[in-house]
């Protein structure tokens, strides 16, 4: 991408309050970030209708003046840029209407896996958290044909514990952070940032180098992990706590929510009871239970025969060749590929996917599930 584009991008990005559908209408008046940056404050007016701040011409300049410096730290340390009409940006988080326009990442990890799980909880785990994080994502590494990359927020507890056991389990995980990357909080863990950047994972942000930190941003960055991934298990989490924030988050993109209950009396479990008595998420025992819930496929035991595809239906070998010659195929293509009605597809699409044969993703394609 052409330097100037970028510039362009970042600063028109860095209006933070454009919603996606937002900053869509307003480039397809526009005709570009460059020429949206160009125009008269008079003429944004008479094309959108509206008076706003975010068109003044000085205020403009000081976003171009601002996205020139932030370059500078971009090129100097390989970070990547992902623009929200970038095919590489999350498409899950395509979704969330409050999702970031542009995500800042160190690393090279898919954020578009086949399955991504969010793993959020309390900064002051206990033993009994710890132990069930890693336990929980050990077994679904062990135990899923496709085992998820694993998303969290980089933070003490739970967070940490999921991104070690992610790396240490050979999955890949994305740490979604509060603040620009020209820093790591807390400090502690910069090791495990660069053992994540080392092993097929991503640090990744929608904020820059020049943003201030600002508590509020802990809580913004949830919604990230709760937007780009499936699902989200909380493994411990006390009443109150950004946990319980990112789960209702979840919800309200239409992720599953799970939760690991405790002991009643414990501090740190009365979240997770509590989301779970009031029906706001499923309860999880073990990494079964996950794999269950989301119909991932499973590994074949020992003895069991390798292949899942052995009593394919024509029509259904027909989906499988198509989809694997293409990567993924749309309802239309498909359609066109078996002559068959549309209802007759719809049913045999769902009854494949509940097979797990196959998986739904966003933009009305499908993908192989193994």
């Amino acid at each position: 991408m052409e330097r100037d584009t970028l510039i362009y991008r970042i600063a028109f990005a860095s209006q933070r309050s454009l919603s996606l559908a937002a900053a869509t209408e307003l480039l397809a008046r526009t005709g570009s970030e460059q020429r949206y940056f160009t125009l008269p404050p008079e003429e944004l007016r008479h094309i959108t209708g509206t008076s706003n701040r975010l068109w003044d011409a000085g205020h403009r300049a000081k976003l171009l003046d601002e996205a020139r410096r932030e370059i500078d730290f971009i090129e100097s340390h390989s970070v990547k840029c992902i623009y929200f009409t970038d095919p590489d940006y999350p498409q899950r988080l395509l979704n969330c209407e409050d999702a970031p326009l542009m995500l800042y990442g160190l690393g090279d990890c898919d954020l578009n896996a086949q399955a991504m799980m969010a793993v959020v909880g309390t900064r002051h785990a206990t033993n009994y958290g710890n132990d069930v994080t890693a336990r929980i994502i050990s077994d679904i590494a062990a135990q899923a044909m496709t085992p998820p990359a694993i998303v969290s927020g980089l933070a003490l507890g739970v967070d940490i514990a999921a991104h070690r056991t992610a790396l240490k389990a050979g999955l890949p995980t994305v740490a979604v952070l509060a603040h620009g990357l020209n820093t790591i909080y807390p400090a502690v863990h910069r090791s495990d940032a660069v053992e994540i950047i080392n092993n097929g994972g991503m640090l990744l942000t929608d904020y820059r180098s020049i943003d201030t930190i600002h508590r509020g941003n802990f809580l913004a960055r949830n919604r990230i992990v709760a937007g780009m991934s499936d699902c989200l298990l909380v493994t411990e989490s006390a009443l109150k706590g950004g946990a319980l924030v990112t789960a209702h988050l979840a919800a309200g993109y239409d992720r599953e929510v799970l939760a690991v209950p405790g002991r009643v009396g414990d501090l740190y479990s009365e979240g997770c009871n509590r989301l779970i008595f009031n029906h706001a998420a499923r309860l999880v025992t073990s990494a079964g239970d996950i794999i269950n819930a989301m119909r991932w496929p499973e590994r074949p035991e020992e003895g069991e025969q390798g292949s899942l595809f052995e009593e394919l239906t024509v029509e259904e070998s027909t989906v499988m060749d198509t989809i694997r010659e293409q990567g993924e195929a749309s309802f239309g293509t498909l359609l066109q590929k078996l002559h068959v009605p549309a209802a007759r597809l719809t049913g045999l699409l769902v009854d494949m996917e509940f097979k797990g044969y196959i998986r739904a993703i966003p933009g009305g394609k499908y993908r192989i599930s193994v």
